[in-house]
């Protein structure tokens, strides 16, 4: 992974997540909204990195800092950012936080606080 850098001054620091299907997949999607309404990162178009939109993808390579956030272990947001030679220079992976993965849909509110927390904890480790 890259060096971290400082989030402090106008950093452009970017979230993309897994929202894949299950449980931990929407906890990842819901993480990276709850930091975005913090304003700890912009939350960023992951599909279009995937899709090869010009655009995006160079937006994605233009971030100051890019966090992945993924559901499990397969680890797709991350895997797609790096299909595009873009390493995140912090990756969360919500099942290596003790959360169980289910094919249940709804996120659990603690387990999203958890990843939130960890994140806001990468950010100035």
């Amino acid at each position: 992974m890259d060096e971290k850098r400082c989030t402090c001054g106008t950093m452009d620091v970017r979230v993309v997540a897994c929202s894949g299907g299950s449980n931990v997949g929407q906890i990842a999607n819901d993480a990276a909204i709850q930091l975005a309404k913090e304003k700890v990162a912009s939350f960023f178009c992951l599909a279009g990195v995937g899709g090869y939109i010009e655009g995006m993808v160079k937006s994605a390579r233009d971030a100051g800092l890019m966090i992945a956030i993924d559901g499990c272990s397969v680890q797709c947001a991350a895997k797609t950012l790096q299909h595009q030679d873009i390493e995140p220079a912090i990756q969360i992976v919500v099942t290596e936080l003790g959360v169980e993965k289910s094919p249940d849909l709804d996120p659990d509110e603690k387990a999203c606080s958890l990843v939130v927390e960890k994140v806001k904890d990468e950010l100035v480790a």
